[in-house]
């Protein structure tokens, strides 16, 4: 494409800086003029001075490798060679003008708030001085919990579900701010968090404790407030459209089809996107996922009008941003192929195209299709509007740059810090304590063993804070899948104390058979033992026998040292489930239903 002449260059600036001052300047700014508000007039003149490969580029969100923007590794720039024939991450922008940029822990670009800082400068940069002039949508997934890019010293809330069985809203704000507050510090303006998905269940692979809970209401409280807490710093993003809750396989690797009534669907899974767009949602990401009462055609609901145009939009009355979920998920890719789904969301009703597996390919074949007719000019532009609009009242196009030396102000405070650990706190769920071993005594040697994964090491976490509380206690980690020699171990150290907590984790319904047969080889022993769930709550199905259960839905520091003061008793239990817990023979028999907690 030939370059934009200089005085175009200088028209698309004044435009951006009128826009920019319309908005802060006038006194009803949302005001209805002829053909719209004044604010959308403005934009709308942008629009027009900006060529089709500037518009369409505004239609896509990208990764990048590399911790800079414009010095990436060698293996950084490997990885971008391979997806996009080009070295960085500011050479992408420029010749691509994409309206977004995720960032990934995978991607080396989430390494600390310092660099993290850098990288968005250098990304905002990179935009400004492309043919748009146009700063940056940054966005990632920092749900808290098992899904958070920014590890530590960024603060880490134990995610959606443990704050679910809190039943506490003010905790679900809290949580919502400070990572708004902390993202927008390093220069990220997107989060890619509430997840709205009502995980009814149990069995689900993919978004279990992403969710608040199995409770329809519940989980619109939470999220909803959520997206009104974050929303003051950063532009929040509902997912998964239309629900993902009650998959049965990971949209990841295959499409997950919901087999729900169009009646149940708008009872359990269409309330919290309903409070989400109540509370000013600033967009909505869609899922792979198909549900044939809405669109029975077959296709993902990424891909369907009927869901996206028809529900979404004109029956929820929806007019703010969808972006898919990335596109380079096998659920979207099995029916239609890369070069076709990026032009089938955009018709179904999409506005942006996360994460392409081929950049050029899905670009290039949104720009054929409006050469060729198939996709009109003015339904790009119809989405490049409303990208510029959530960029304006994100301030965005105001504000694109953060200060570097700042970051440590805000990022990992010790304020932030102690806010984490009382909502952490709140959602620990004591579910059985047959043997009133709960609180653990002073007088009594314990044993802390089970899971680990060989890089979060919640048995060593626990031991450490039931020590700091006085309690003599011992870890024995046995990884995730113990062999019999470590069985053997944790049966011999379980002889030698008073007590044995016993960490499980299953990443799905199922508790693995090794876990099961060291859970059951300490229980043998006929000392007590307390078995703690720390992912999913369902693991007392595969250990009936289990006489001392708790749940804190997190394996992370935070959980761990929350664990701990529940179980040496100097804070109480008063999480409740926010998901029932079924037999494992019949997952529709209920062992222990939604809301079901007990004190000491």
């Amino acid at each position: 494409m030939a370059a934009p002449n200089r005085s175009r260059r200088r028209f698309r600036v004044v435009a951006v800086a009128a826009s920019v001052a319309m908005v802060l300047t006038a006194a009803a700014p949302a005001q209805a003029a002829p053909g719209g508000s004044v604010t959308d007039l403005v934009l709308k003149q942008l629009i027009k001075h900006m060529t089709l490969e500037e518009k369409v580029g505004q239609l896509f969100v990208t990764q990048a490798w590399g911790e800079s923007a414009t010095n990436p590794s060698d293996a950084d720039k490997a990885k971008n060679q391979e997806y996009f024939g080009l070295d960085t991450a500011a050479q992408i922008i420029q010749k691509y003008h994409p309206g977004g940029v995720i960032l990934f822990q995978i991607n080396n670009n989430t390494n600390n708030p310092q660099q993290i800082a850098g990288l968005t400068n250098g990304l905002q940069k990179a935009a400004i001085s492309s043919g748009t002039h146009l700063p940056l949508l940054i966005s990632t997934d920092q749900e808290q919990g098992i899904v958070a890019r920014l590890r530590e010293p960024a603060t880490q809330f134990p995610g959606s579900m443990p704050v679910g069985a809190s039943r506490n809203t003010t905790d679900a704000c809290t949580a919502a701010s400070i990572t708004g507050q902390e993202l927008r510090a390093v220069g990220i303006n997107q989060n890619y968090s509430p997840d709205s998905d009502v995980n009814d269940n149990p069995a689900n692979p993919v978004i279990g404790v992403r969710s608040y809970g199995a409770d329809p209401a519940l989980v619109a409280s939470m999220a909803s407030t959520a997206v009104r807490c974050s929303q003051k710093y950063v532009a929040a993003t509902a997912k998964h459209f239309p629900g993902h809750g009650n998959a049965d396989n990971d949209s990841h690797t295959g499409l997950p089809i919901i087999r729900r009534t169009a009646d149940d669907w708008h009872k359990i899974d269409q309330p919290p996107f309903t409070a989400d767009i109540a509370a000013g949602i600033d967009s909505i990401m869609t899922a792979h996922i198909e549900v044939p009462s809405l669109d029975p055609a077959g296709d993902p609901a990424t891909l369907s009008q009927p869901i996206l145009t028809g529900i979404l939009r004109n029956q929820m009355h929806y007019d703010g941003v969808v972006v898919t979920d990335a596109l380079n998920m096998d659920g979207v890719r099995i029916k239609y192929g890369d070069a076709r789904v990026p032009v089938l969301a955009l018709e179904a009703g999409v506005d942006q195209l996360l994460m392409p597996p081929k950049f050029d390919l899905a670009y290039n074949s949104v720009l054929d299709a409006v050469r060729s007719g198939e996709l009109s000019v003015s339904r790009i532009e119809q989405s490049v509007l409303r990208v510029l609009r959530l960029k304006l009242k994100n301030r965005v196009l105001t504000q694109p740059f953060v200060n570097e030396q700042a970051v440590s102000r805000t990022v990992g405070t010790p304020q932030h810090l102690a806010a984490a650990q009382t909502v952490a706190d709140h959602g620990i769920t004591l579910i059985r304590n047959d043997d009133k071993v709960l609180p653990l005594a002073k007088s009594k040697k314990v044993l802390v063993t089970g899971w680990d994964n060989g890089v979060t090491f919640p048995t060593r976490a626990i031991a450490a804070g039931l020590t700091s509380a006085g309690i003599a206690a011992t870890a024995l980690p046995t990884g995730s899948v113990p062999n019999a020699s470590a069985v053997a171990s944790a049966v011999a150290a379980a002889q030698q104390n008073d007590v044995t907590v016993v960490v499980t984790r299953s990443s799905l319904l199922a508790l693995g058979a090794s876990q099961v047969a060291l859970t059951n080889a300490l229980i043998a022993t006929g000392k007590p033992v307390v078995v703690v769930a720390v992912q999913n709550p369902y693991d007392i199905g595969y250990v009936p026998t289990a006489r001392n259960y708790v749940a804190s839905y997190y394996y992370g520091a935070v959980s761990s040292a929350s664990l701990a003061r529940v179980l040496a008793g100097t804070v109480a239990p008063t999480g409740k489930l926010p998901v029932r817990i079924p037999s494992p023979a019949d997952l529709n028999t209920t062992l222990y239903p939604i809301g079901y907690g007990i004190g000491y």
